[in-house]
């Protein structure tokens, strides 16, 4: 969820020669297993956001989310914000519980000596000694307090070497980075306190760390996100194309897992809006249906194709990110024509198919899709 994708201003066209896409990585190393120290908090000096999100499937059928934000404005000012967001069952007799959001700056934000934890007066997110598993506490807003521990099933990733791609016009000093890695399939135990009483969240759970090493909306004018979480089966994509300023690239990093292993991971994906209806009040194109697939090949070198396809029913939400946005950012980067940044959420009520072929073998399993389209400019 991108509320840390915020307006500023308009970049001249550099073209696509300024983007070093983590596909050209991909194409020599489609990705790399995660080690500890690919999971340390960078926490740059200049203009950033970097983020720590765990999204959450439980077994109940609430959908969640807990993220840690750090941004740094221009180098002029850091903060650090707690969001967490849950999604209510649909329940028998058709009434529908509002979504819970909660948003709340930080204090006092620190790290461990290895960079491998984020602390905050009442909030921390701790990795454990062996970097298997975190625990996500927070009891700075109680209408949602928040005590979870995240523990991987299988490998974490990173796309190509190093996860990044670079923005500039000299490759050998970039003026901006986007890097993403991925603990596809964990399994989640704990709850978020709410006043209505504790929600139990566990089940299966998704972990990305994500860094913005720039302005968001230069690096991204719109994005596409799965999590498919199915008994067998993980899968997360996550698109963004670049503003024309960067030629409209479009760079796909995804994969899919199982418990213990990766099947494959790479860039060679693709995230289509196979329907759409303009949204009368934004008018942004808002996705009706999707198609996700994946490429790739397996460890053994077996060619994978996966697909997930399928209408994306009523939508969660639809989140106005600059009513999201602590107030001092607008201020510092607002007024430009032609960013009025969305993030519209779904997940279908009918569970829909993956279907994965790995050489000559074909599987087919139901299971959960999160997904989100979000239009910045």
């Amino acid at each position: 969820m991108r509320v840390a994708n915020v307006a500023g201003t308009q970049e001249p066209i550099y073209g696509p020669s300024a983007i070093q896409s983590v596909a050209n990585q991909a194409q020599t190393t489609p990705y790399t297993e995660l080690q500890p120290e690919d999971l340390q908090w960078t926490a740059m000096e200049s203009t950033c956001v970097e983020t720590q999100v765990f999204y959450l499937t439980a077994d109940s059928g609430h959908i969640g989310m807990a993220q840690v934000i750090y941004s740094n404005v221009a180098g002029i000012r850091t903060t650090c914000q707690f969001n967490t967001k849950i999604f209510y069952p649909n329940q028998s007799n058709g009434n529908q519980t509002p979504n819970l959001w909660s948003s709340d700056p930080l204090d006092n934000h620190g790290f461990d000596s290895r960079k491998l934890s984020f602390y905050a007066d009442g909030c921390a997110v701790t990795l454990n000694d062996d970097a298997t598993a975190y625990t996500v506490k927070s009891a700075i807003n109680e209408s949602s307090i928040v005590n979870l521990t995240v523990s991987r099933l299988a490998p974490g990733f990173q796309v190509g070497s190093n996860g990044k791609s670079y923005f500039g016009t000299d490759p050998h000093h970039p003026w901006g980075t986007m890097r993403h890695a991925f603990w596809p399939r964990c399994h989640v135990e704990g709850s978020i306190i709410t006043k209505e009483g504790p929600i139990d969240f566990r089940g299966r759970g998704l972990f990305i760390h994500a860094l913005q090493g720039m302005k968001p909306h230069h690096a991204a004018a719109k994005w596409s996100f799965a999590d498919f979480q199915s008994p067998t089966f993980s899968a997360v994509m996550m698109e963004y194309t670049t503003p024309p300023s960067y030629g409209s690239t479009v760079v796909n990093v995804g994969g899919i897992v199982k418990d213990g292993e990766i099947i494959c991971a790479g860039a060679a994906n693709t995230a289509v809006h196979t329907e759409v209806h303009e949204d009368p009040e934004t008018e942004w194109p808002e996705p009706k249906a999707v198609q996700f697939t994946w490429s790739g090949k397996t460890k053994a070198g077996e060619d994978v194709h996966a697909e997930l396809a399928g209408g994306l029913g009523q939508r969660l939400d639809k989140v106005d990110v600059m009513a999201n946005v602590p107030g001092f950012v607008k201020t510092l980067v607002g007024g430009v024509v032609g960013t009025k940044p969305y993030i519209y959420q779904y997940s279908p009520q009918q569970n829909l198919e993956l279907k994965i072929k790995m050489g000559s073998d074909e599987t087919v399993e139901e299971g959960v899709l999160f997904a989100e389209a979000t239009f910045i400019s």
